[in-house]
């Protein structure tokens, strides 16, 4: 009996009972597609924090506090690493704007070319003429914020130095904050109010678009950082300290000018650990990859439960064909069918069932990326498609090795005694 054969006989003996062929094919096309979806979403949130990262600009720096104050506004993505305990502290020093003032003076950082402290409040309730929304972020900076960040500004301007000093309540909005409370309305030159407090609208930022997570990076809000402290968060430590080097070849020359003014304001060295981070594009990269290689793979290994699952429903399927098909076995082999004909259509039938299964898992999954998924548009890794597909296979093969060893080994007179 050649090849061709044997699988016309294992397509024949699927055909002969299609639901249960069909469900056992579910149980590997359900897995098959969990994974590679699931890897898909993993790799579309990475890419999408990764642009989001890059948006800084390559020569942007962000210096946090250590000390359990908050995350500012650093261009809608905030993170916080671990600090080394190089030793004991007796009083750790938060930002303040006084350190922004020393980071941005030329003669102890010529590399720094513009220094933005941040503030921010989070979910802040505004509202114009009935409209209302609640304002996910609003940053309290300086006007080299907007460049820093890569913030620039579509409709108006943004606000200046002067309006700094004055403490001036003016603001520049994001989309989603123009549209919820103007619609279609013109914001630049209205007033609107922020947790009780006036602010006329200068500016509409740029359209960011969708942050691949939780965060609208259009829900936003930027205004002069002493109107903010006065308004909303009070005269307290800063949440961040955006700094720009002159260009990307600066930025390691900048973080060291950085981290000596720092240390030396701070009280850092010998046994004193720093109470402050500087994170850097490279870093937050590194970071996150990281973060996001280990979510993936936590992802792929919930989803490869189910393959597993699916190759366990084969092997009990197979099983059942064996017994119900006992006396068919024993009259084909009382016949001259030899016992690797017999092993090769049992085998070739379970393993029809996964790649049938794959090949749909895969079409789905392909299918199912094509549509954004809790804000994150899944990105299809081809390197999935291929494992699983192949994993689909070889379980098949292995989970179906068992039930086709067992109906080779029928011997024909008691194969054919079988009622």
């Amino acid at each position: 009996m050649n090849a061709v054969e044997i699988v016309r006989f294992a397509v024949r003996g699927l055909a002969a009972n299609k639901m249960r062929s069909a469900l056992t094919t579910l149980g590997i096309l359900i897995g098959v597609a969990a994974v590679i979806l699931l890897v898909a979403v993993g790799e579309g949130s990475s890419q999408s924090i990764q642009r989001n990262i890059q948006q800084l600009g390559a020569n942007t720096l962000t210096v946090s506090s250590s000390t359990g104050g908050g995350g500012g506004g650093g261009g809608g993505f905030r993170m916080a690493q671990p600090q080394e305990d190089t030793g004991p502290r007796t009083q750790a020093k938060p930002l303040t704007v006084d350190d922004a003032r020393a980071l941005a003076d030329k003669a102890a950082a010529p590399h720094v070319a513009s220094v933005s402290p941040v503030v921010s409040a989070n979910s802040q309730a505004a509202s114009y003429e009935g409209a209302s929304h609640s304002i996910q972020q609003v940053v309290g900076t300086y006007p080299s914020y907007f460049e820093a960040s890569n913030k620039p500004v579509a409709k108006g301007a943004y606000f200046f130095n002067d309006d700094v000093l004055a403490a001036r309540k003016v603001i520049v909005i994001g989309q989603t904050v123009a549209e919820n409370l103007f619609g279609a309305l013109d914001p630049v030159g209205k007033q609107i109010t922020v947790t009780g407090v006036p602010f006329t609208v200068v500016g509409v930022l740029k359209e960011a678009g969708s942050t691949g997570g939780f965060q609208d990076a259009d829900d936003l809000a930027i205004a002069p950082l002493p109107s903010v402290q006065q308004s909303l968060t009070g005269f307290g430590p800063l949440n961040q300290i955006l700094v720009k080097a002159g260009s990307a070849d600066d930025v390691a020359a900048a973080q060291a000018e950085i981290t000596s003014v720092l240390d030396q304001r701070h009280g850092v060295g010998g046994t004193v650990a720093a109470d402050y981070q500087i994170l850097n594009q490279a870093t937050l990269q590194e970071t996150v990859s990281a973060a996001t290689s280990t979510f993936t793979v936590l992802l792929a290994a919930v989803a490869a439960i189910s393959l597993l699952v699916g190759g366990i429903g084969i092997t009990n399927i197979m099983l059942v064909t064996v017994t119900e098909r006992t006396r068919e076995i024993g009259i084909r082999k009382a016949i001259g069918a030899p016992r690797g004909a017999i092993l090769g259509q049992f085998l070739v039938e379970a393993t029809l069932l996964s790649l049938i299964g794959g090949l749909l898992g895969v079409a789905i999954a392909v299918a199912g990326a094509q549509f954004t998924i809790a804000g994150i548009t899944p990105v299809v890794v081809p390197s999935s498609v291929v494992l699983a597909l192949g994993v689909s296979v070889a379980i098949g093969l292995f989970f179906g090795s068992y039930p086709a060893n067992r109906a080779a080994k029928l011997r024909p007179i008691e194969a054919l005694r079988f009622e």
